[in-house]
């Protein structure tokens, strides 16, 4: 029995959508230069099958600043990626389209956003790395969790 050989390969990564809004502009400039603004992000992935083992993978992140119940800037950026994956399967395709893809997209999620956030007047933002394999994993004990249990027979 012969095994077939495991394949990868990235055919494209490109920017799929992207917005900046800085509703609080001008004023938040001249208002206060000593104002800590509080920062949130969130963070999502998916998949789909474009072909046969062929996949889209996109990544999406959302910044969100605020100060004194005011956005002072808001961005969101996705960015996906074209992956060829073959004769991986089951847990292990699981694991590559939303751990290891998303992986891979990220540094060009993140340049994107430090450069919106950059360009709209504010200091840079570098977002921290992302532990993409926690997440996973954590994603997917939250799914088994959330399967009810089969009846036992009797």
């Amino acid at each position: 029995m012969s095994q077939k050989e495991q394949h990868f390969e990235l055919q494209k990564i490109y920017l799929k959508d992207c917005s900046f809004e800085s509703p609080q502009s001008p004023l938040i400039f001249s208002d206060n230069n000593d104002w800590t603004p509080e920062i949130s992000m969130d963070l999502n992935s998916g998949s789909k099958p474009l072909a046969d083992n062929v996949f889209e993978v996109e990544l999406t992140v959302t910044v969100t600043s605020k100060f004194k119940d005011k956005i002072v800037f808001l961005t969101e950026v996705k960015y996906a990626g074209i992956f060829t994956i073959a004769n991986i399967e089951g847990d292990h395709l699981a694991g590559m389209l939303g751990s290891y893809c998303p992986n891979l997209l990220f540094p060009y999620i993140r340049e994107t956003v430090s450069d919106l956030i950059s360009k709209g007047g504010f200091p840079q933002l570098l977002l921290n790395p992302v532990n993409f394999d926690a997440l996973f994993a954590q994603h997917q004990e939250k799914l088994k969790e959330s399967v009810p249990e089969s009846p036992t027979e009797h």
